[in-house]
């Protein structure tokens, strides 16, 4: 891992001094820079969270492509709540906009990398937030767009799954409004519990696929799994990331002032949308929506039941739909 450190500016107006974007790349960037690929992480996820898609004799192979995997502000990893020092730590952590991310990620990209064009961006829920923001604000950058159950902009129907997880965090009197000297874990577990049911679809469930994770019960899955996970993870790194997917709207700066139309119309990337029809955050008939303002795009519909979680690496089935999508959309002319 390498990080990049400057001071961040922010939407909001406030600073964060020293800020650190930490990344990983995968691969040998070639002679003339032609051969990056990007590929931001999701909520809650890091750079390793994202290797599931990068192997060699894949799309994203890393003796063809370097590709660069930045995470995201308040994942834990790069500047987040959990790692930054007073007087910006914890329940201090200033608010974060994807818009925030992305600019300071191009920071990284041209500052640091020297890197003047991408062969494609691709990210995955919160990851494909980033990507559509990379293609709306720097479309010269961006010739490949792929964008995996994520949309420009956070439904109101997404919001109020998210408001829930806040919800959980805060009623736990543990949570001390961020200043907490030991981890809420019921609100941790909450929270868990609320992602359970949203996760996968509920044809997964009628199937039981949570035996193909290894757990032969529902309950043994609720508690291995999601009480497992969440009981490791910072609860101010989840505010923190949840107030960045409540707010995402690839229009909401300067640069579109809230025109969402004009911001889909400025990318000019090949477009690839990729909803899974099981999806419960992100479904089909918002990225269908917002094809009809994509100057070149199309959308592909992941045919399974594992719901949201069919991009990320758990179902060997989708990873490969996913991988002959991307290997058709680098091999067009861009």
């Amino acid at each position: 891992m390498e990080a990049f450190v400057a001071d961040l500016d922010l939407q909001s107006g406030a600073s964060l001094p020293d800020a650190r974007l930490v990344y990983q790349t995968y691969g040998t960037l070639n002679a003339d820079r032609s051969n990056a690929i990007l590929f931001p992480t999701r909520f809650g996820g890091t750079h390793e969270q994202n290797e599931w898609l990068i192997n060699e004799g894949m799309a994203l192979d890393p003796k063809r492509y370097f590709i660069i995997v930045p995470n995201m502000l308040g994942n834990g990893v790069s500047s987040s709540p959990s790692n930054t020092p007073d007087p910006h730590g914890r329940g201090a952590f200033p608010d974060i906009t994807i818009y925030d991310n992305v600019r300071f990620q191009h920071r990284l990209i041209t500052e640091a990398l020297n890197i003047e064009r991408f062969a494609m961006v691709v990210g995955w829920s919160m990851g494909a937030q980033q990507s559509f923001q990379w293609a709306a604000l720097y479309p010269d950058m961006v010739p490949r767009l792929a964008c995996l159950c994520g949309t420009a902009k956070t439904a109101e129907h997404n919001r109020v799954f998210l408001e829930a997880l806040r919800a959980a965090i805060v009623a736990d009197g543990a949570f001390a409004d961020g200043f907490y000297e030991a981890p809420p874990l019921g609100g941790l577990r909450a929270v868990g519990r609320i992602y359970a049911g949203w996760a996968y679809s509920q044809d997964w469930y009628r199937a039981r696929g949570y035996q193909a994770l290894g757990f032969q019960t529902l309950d043994e899955y609720l508690t291995g799994y999601w009480d497992a996970l969440y009981e490791q993870r910072d609860a101010n790194n989840l505010m923190a990331m949840t107030w960045t997917w409540i707010h995402n709207d690839i229009s909401a700066n300067a640069v579109f002032d809230g025109d969402l139309e004009a911001a889909l119309g400025a990318i000019t990337a090949r477009t690839l949308l990729m909803p899974c029809m099981t999806d419960l955050y992100f479904r089909t008939a918002d990225n269908e929506a917002e094809l009809q303002h994509l100057k070149d795009g199309r959308l592909v519909e992941i045919p399974s039941y594992w719901g949201h979680m069919s991009a990320a690496g758990q179902n060997e089935a989708d990873t490969q739909f996913i991988d002959a999508q991307l290997k058709a959309l680098l091999a067009e002319e861009a």
